[in-house]
């Protein structure tokens, strides 16, 4: 696999050597998989001590998100948004040294959380919902991650329809793509996402899964975040999130098999080394060297 490098503010993301780990901290008082850290007085605290943790398991990135995409969520007004986002991502860039990502569709958080230190963004819309987000990511020159999702969050489960999800999901990354590039936005900078759980029923997800290397010839690395998602509970019976980490380590694993390039999870230290064995068998370990 070729070695490429991203650039990512002062720092780099080296993608092909292995697969990249993105920690998840969710500054919500309401995040599906139950880890909110928006509660109480000394929130940010928390947000801290989760990031450094995070980063001590072996994280090589973090992403940090103020407004929650559950399926059936409302958007959050972007005062609010801005009010969790940017202190967050503040109070992080002091405590650590990896990538910073900002989860959001909002062209006003996104500028003020790249000014408060975030080095990429990550936006479920794939640049749709806020006509000014392309700008934005274009006169940063940050990394961009484009995200399928069919609908919003509000409605994306709302019977979701696919005649062929793989070519459907690939044809809309290959059309986001073309556009940001139109807008100023450098092909070797933007991170694709097939969305699993975003308007998608578990047969559509496991097959996003399957066919990860129908991505690769987008020419842009791949980011899957499967963790904790309803689609794993299902499988698995009906679990709740906070039992799907065994689930959520299969998709991992496989997903490293099927030539992905950033996992984004929840229990970074379980999927580091998920993803350390899963790395070792598919790209071939060397105990020397």
């Amino acid at each position: 696999m070729t070695i490429r490098e991203m650039r990512c503010g002062a720092r780099r993301m080296r993608f092909g050597e292995r697969t990249l780990v993105m920690g998840v901290l969710n500054v919500t008082p309401d995040s599906f998989s139950g880890d909110g850290l928006l509660v109480g007085p000394d929130w940010l605290d928390r947000v801290v001590e989760t990031g450094r943790r995070m980063v001590a398991d072996g994280a090589d990135l973090l992403d940090v998100g103020g407004e929650s995409t559950r399926p059936g969520s409302d958007p959050v007004p972007v005062e609010e948004e801005l009010r969790r986002v940017v202190p967050a991502v503040a109070t992080l860039r002091d405590a650590v040294q990896v990538p910073i990502s900002v989860d959001t569709t909002k062209a006003e958080v996104a500028r003020a959380a790249l000014a408060a230190g975030a080095d990429l963004v990550n936006d479920v819309s794939a640049l749709r919902f806020d006509p000014e987000m392309a700008r934005v990511v274009a006169e940063a020159g940050c990394p961009v991650v484009l995200m399928h999702m069919k609908g919003t969050p509000k409605d994306m489960q709302r019977d979701p329809q696919y005649q062929d999800v793989v070519a459907e999901v690939r044809d809309f990354l290959a059309e986001r793509i073309r556009w940001a590039e139109a807008r100023g936005i450098r092909r070797d900078q933007v991170i694709v996402d097939p969305g699993f759980g975003f308007g998608k029923r578990p047969e559509h997800n496991l097959a996003l899964v399957r066919h990860l290397s129908a991505l690769r010839d987008l020419g842009c690395p791949v980011l899957l975040g499967p963790s904790r998602k309803s689609t794993i509970g299902i499988v698995l019976g009906g679990l709740p999130p906070a039992e799907r980490v065994e689930g959520t380590a299969a998709v991992v694993a496989l997903a490293v098999a099927f030539g992905v390039d950033v996992v984004r999870v929840h229990d970074v230290r379980a999927m580091v080394r998920v993803v350390r064995v899963a790395d070792a068998v598919v790209r071939g370990w060397n105990p020397v060297g």
